[in-house]
């Protein structure tokens, strides 16, 4: 008998491996998006172009670990950020920029790193091949402290400030740059009237106070900007600011001479500050309860024809939240007038207060990464989020419904064997791809099995995505909503003479009222609700038209 407790003891040691999964794939409904997944794991030179059924399709080579991020262009090149070794030591240092065409191929690289300045996190591929990157700019204690930076927050290390720079791409290896931004142009204090930049700072939202500070004392890398987006309709930027939890739209209109001062561009206000959003504290103009943002990444525009297009996107980290480490995944509306200008009331801090969509998981404390991380709208509505610290993707539906999962398997030795306890996978950020992407045409596709090693045995089906030549279904005419904001109850409006479905929905997804409603008025108990942000939605079943409106309490 004793001769078995050796046998027992390692089959009990191998059985787990095999029989538990830990990486991989966990999910795959029929209602999630179907497409291929780019993952670029943060320790690899590896970048994967994964199924749904997380089988790879696909593979690119590179001499670098991305820095950060990695993006599948529409021609099947790859454009993928490397890290270099560079005296820039902070979270999410880059300095190198590839394009890899289909076939593993370099057709050029490009290293935007010095001294002095080193690029960092994301790029943004433009309509006209240009690249938008961003790149953190050194200066000296000195200058800090004369630029109006209090010396008891400057670092022996110098201040780090911020450029967009955009580059045109030349032969194999070489670069123009063709337009830039620096945050050093746009500054304001009001610690020392010797110094410069002096003003109120409450009095200039347009320009970023010098001595706000969230991310540490004596932390050179004061604004840690991580994301980097652009959209042509406005020809705008979006910029991401991590340490001072806020997001700023700047204009791209501007030549680099007006970029640099007060005034020129579509705007006119050359390279100040269009927007910003976040964190009102750090322009002096609310306190810390006005906070909304806390460490964000990944913001941009949602794309245009998918469901929230030109609202604004992030992914919240949530660390240091008053209520406690969670994240989210946020949307808000910019306050866009009829001129195009973003509204701001004199005194007041740039709107909205509420979110007009938003995932929490439940408990909200279950979905949590400190750092990295973002999220994407796909074109059937759902969103797909990556948790970054975790190397966990997973797809929700627009009322937070869990369809798809995926936990990445690679660590820098490689893929890790199914059974793993799983760490340092961590993700930057995933894109997923429709399988009619303009790069995938002509490409051979066919699976190539899990990318982790000793993959557990699956049954996976890769649901194809709903077809119809059939038109969007027209709105709903005929139905108003007549109290909103509303108090005890929502008054809504039918005539359209059938009778109709009505539902509200919380922003976490919980469904707070399901009723059908006939013609006429009809009344909607709301005492039990809680102050916020709702989306109603009101369908005809038969003609399949509809009316959504958000709704605020």
């Amino acid at each position: 008998m004793t001769k078995l407790i050796p046998l027992l003891i390692f089959i009990l040691h191998v059985v787990p491996l095999s029989a538990q999964q830990t990486v991989g794939l966990f999910l795959n409904d029929s209602l999630a998006f179907n497409g291929y997944t780019l993952l670029a794991p943060n320790s690899s030179t590896f970048t994967y172009l994964l199924d749904n059924c997380g089988e790879v399709v696909h593979t690119w080579p590179s001499n670098y670990r991305p820095g950060n991020v990695a993006y599948l262009l529409e021609n099947g090149n790859l454009l993928h950020t490397g890290r270099l070794n560079s005296s820039f030591n902070s979270g999410g240092s880059g300095g190198r920029i590839e394009l890899i065409d289909w076939d593993g191929n370099l057709v050029w690289g490009y290293n935007y790193s010095s001294a002095t300045f080193h690029q960092h996190h994301d790029v943004e591929y433009l309509p006209n091949g240009h690249i938008l990157l961003i790149a953190w700019e050194s200066h000296s204690r000195a200058e800090a402290i004369e630029a109006g930076r209090n010396p008891n927050l400057a670092s022996n290390n110098g201040l780090w400030t911020e450029r967009v720079v955009e580059l045109e791409p030349v032969g194999a290896n070489q670069a123009n740059v063709v337009w830039q931004w620096r945050l050093w142009d746009h500054l304001i204090q009001d610690f020392d009237s010797s110094k410069a930049n002096y003003g109120v700072v409450a009095d200039h939202p347009e320009l970023v106070d010098i001595n706000f500070e969230t991310g540490g004392i004596n932390n050179a890398d004061w604004v840690h900007i991580n994301s980097v987006d652009y959209n042509p309709a406005l020809d705008q930027i979006l910029l991401s600011s991590r340490s001072l939890s806020e997001f700023w739209v700047i204009d791209h209109s501007t030549t680099t001479e007006q970029a640099s001062g007060h005034s020129g561009g579509d705007a006119d206000k050359g390279g100040d500050l269009l927007y910003r959003w976040g964190n009102p504290l750090a322009y002096g103009r609310g306190t810390a309860n006005d906070q909304q943002l806390f460490n964000q990444h990944d913001v941009h525009w949602v794309e245009a024809g998918l469901l929230d297009a030109g609202r604004i996107m992030a992914f919240n980290n949530g660390l240091g939240r008053p209520a406690g480490n969670y994240s989210s995944v946020d949307i808000v509306e910019p306050p866009l007038d009829e001129n195009g200008q973003y509204s701001l009331e004199e005194g007041q801090a740039y709107g909205p207060d509420f979110l007009f969509w938003t995932y929490r998981a439940q408990p909200p404390n279950t979905f949590f990464s400190a750092n990295i991380s973002g999220a994407q709208r796909l074109p059937n509505g759902n969103t797909l989020i990556c948790e970054g610290r975790e190397g966990r993707l997973f797809e929700v539906d627009y009322l937070g419904t869990l369809v798809w999962e995926y936990v990445n398997p690679v660590r820098s030795a490689g893929p890790a064997v199914q059974g793993t306890n799983i760490t340092n996978n961590d993700v930057f950020r995933a894109y997923r791809y429709a399988p009619d992407f303009p790069a995938f045409e002509g490409k051979t596709l066919d699976p190539q099995g899990p990318l982790e090693l000793n993959p557990l045995p699956s049954d996976c089906v890769i649901y194809g995505n709903p077809v119809s030549s059939a038109p969007a279904p027209e709105e709903l005419s005929g139905v108003r909503v007549l109290s909103n904001p509303v108090e005890d109850e929502v008054l809504v409006e039918n005539e359209t003479g059938t009778r109709l479905r009505l539902q509200v929905f919380g922003l976490t997804g919980q469904r707070l009222a399901n009723a059908w409603v006939q013609t006429g008025l009809n009344r909607l108990l709301a005492g039990t609700w809680p102050k916020g942000l709702y989306l109603l939605r009101v369908d005809d079943p038969e003609s399949g038209r509809f009316f959504v409106e958000k709704i605020v309490k």
